[in-house]
């Protein structure tokens, strides 16, 4: 498998999914609602285009919850186990994912450009020192690569056009071989 390959799945081994690109961008998020929606201190979410990630077996069930800025927050579990695999978030719609690092097959090839509202996050945890830390959130400029701040451009660029999604309803398992 390439380094822009990965795959992963649920808990309960119901569902397998396959990423086909590096991601834009990977947080590892703080906030509240991250602690709340996964009952632990923090998620690190990875961030690619919707087209890039393929269900290869399984069932999925959708919640929607809200974000913090009041928007859609549509997580996306396996439909047997209930593991979050992935998230819709407003910005992008369903242009865009953010996967669960910790249900890759390999969740340690993949590391965070940042730590995100580390205003919110438990006293006791430690961040990493070679990671950036941002009581809150970040401008992608600051951080990113050009390609990823292409990369995110370009989604924002077909959101703003509306073109539509190939994930506009819940990903069903590809008729594909998992090669």
């Amino acid at each position: 498998m390439s380094e822009a390959i990965r795959e992963g799945g649920c808990g309960c081994g119901a569902v397998r999914y396959r990423v086909s690109a590096a991601p834009i961008f990977v947080n590892n998020c703080h906030c509240r609602q991250c602690q709340q929606q996964t009952g632990g201190t923090s998620v690190v979410n990875a961030f690619v285009e919707a087209e890039h990630v393929e269900l290869l077996q399984g069932d999925l069930a959708e919640h929607t919850v809200l974000t913090g800025s009041g928007g859609p927050h549509v997580i996306c579990r396996c439909a047997a186990c209930g593991s979050a695999l992935w998230s819709f978030y407003p910005r992008l719609g369903r242009l865009g994912l953010g996967f669960r690092v910790a249900t890759l097959d390999d969740p340690g090839s993949v590391k965070p450009n940042a730590v995100i509202f580390a205003s919110e996050a438990m006293p006791w945890v430690a961040h990493p020192e070679d990671i950036p830390v941002f009581e809150r959130s970040y401008a992608f400029k600051d951080v990113l690569a050009p390609e990823a701040i292409a990369r995110m451009h370009a989604l924002m660029e077909r959101k703003s056009a509306g073109r539509r999604s190939p994930h506009r309803e819940p990903l069903q398992p590809s008729r594909k071989s998992a090669v």
